[in-house]
């Protein structure tokens, strides 16, 4: 007669909660791959150091390369995790570490083109990280999140520029100006008058930070996610702080305006402070 122990390990039942349990495992090995990829793509997109409308200096280029390096390897580390299925099945596994490189990559490239980065060159950008596991999906949510997040970082660069060089930050553009020259001319007898001719010239405007921040804005606000959505609530939640951002690089230029001759070079606006200057003003 067959022993109980030797019926339990030749039981079909068994083994298959024993691919149940290699499953999991799997799983839960998975996750902690991308949990930790996450992080330190995280870690290293917030050290990346970023004049505007221009290529980065050499040296902050070369300080940069490291955290490149280090978040190329991590995705490359979890791409053939991140394939078929999986790249939804983990997607809020890596979100983060999406969102914080979606910061700092639209971040460096405003800087370097003073535009915003498009969804599809952020999302081939991310694809080639993959390697040879293959391409990394980047949602279009963690894409715009991740500008959510760009957001503070302009402001920082605003006004850290306008305490340093006394004015904020931009570069001088062509607009074409539209005027009109009147040819009315009066022959003999004629009462024909001719059509005033258009003329096209070009005068220099300067397109500053404040100026994209606001139109930014702009677009953003226009959003209208799918209601009850985990993103409709990042995006409230990131919509508050993109406000607020926006307001202390206002709030700031209207220091440097209104009283900026009266504070000495290097000054840094207490934020706190302007913000409630500001609510008195608006309350008067």
């Amino acid at each position: 007669m067959e022993e109980p122990s030797k019926r339990q390990s030749t039981s079909p039942v068994m083994a298959m909660f024993e691919g149940f349990r290699s499953e999991l495992d799997e799983h839960h090995d998975r996750r902690e791959r991308m949990i930790k990829a996450s992080r330190d793509i995280t870690a290293a997109s917030k050290k990346i150091v970023r004049a505007l409308n221009k290529p980065l200096p050499g040296f902050v280029a070369k300080s940069n390369a490291q955290y490149w390096g280090i978040i190329q390897t991590q995705y490359k580390n979890i791409s053939r995790d991140l394939q078929g299925l999986n790249a939804y099945r983990y997607g809020r596994n890596i979100t983060g570490g999406n969102q914080e490189f979606m910061e700092a990559l639209s971040f460096q490239h405003y800087l370097e083109h003073q535009n915003l980065i498009t969804y599809k060159e952020a999302n081939d950008y991310v694809a080639k990280l993959g390697g040879e596991g293959g391409p990394v999906l980047l949602t279009t949510e963690d894409y715009i999140l991740g500008i959510f997040d760009m957001v503070g970082e302009l402001m920082r660069f605003a006004i850290t520029a306008m305490a340093t060089s006394g004015e904020l930050p931009g570069t001088l553009v062509q607009e074409d100006v539209t005027s009109r020259e009147s040819h009315d001319e009066q022959a003999g007898d004629s009462m024909d008058v001719e059509q005033p001719s258009t003329t096209r010239t070009q005068h220099p405007q300067k397109r500053d930070v404040l100026a994209d921040l606001r139109e930014l804005r702009l677009c953003l606000e226009g959003l209208e996610p799918s209601r009850g959505s985990k993103f409709e609530g990042d995006a409230e939640k990131k919509m508050t702080v993109m406000r607020q951002c926006v307001e202390k690089v206002e709030t700031a230029l209207y220091g440097l305006i209104v009283r900026g001759q009266e504070r000495p070079k290097g000054w840094v606006p207490d934020l706190r402070e302007e913000r409630r200057g500001a609510e008195a003003i608006e309350g008067y």
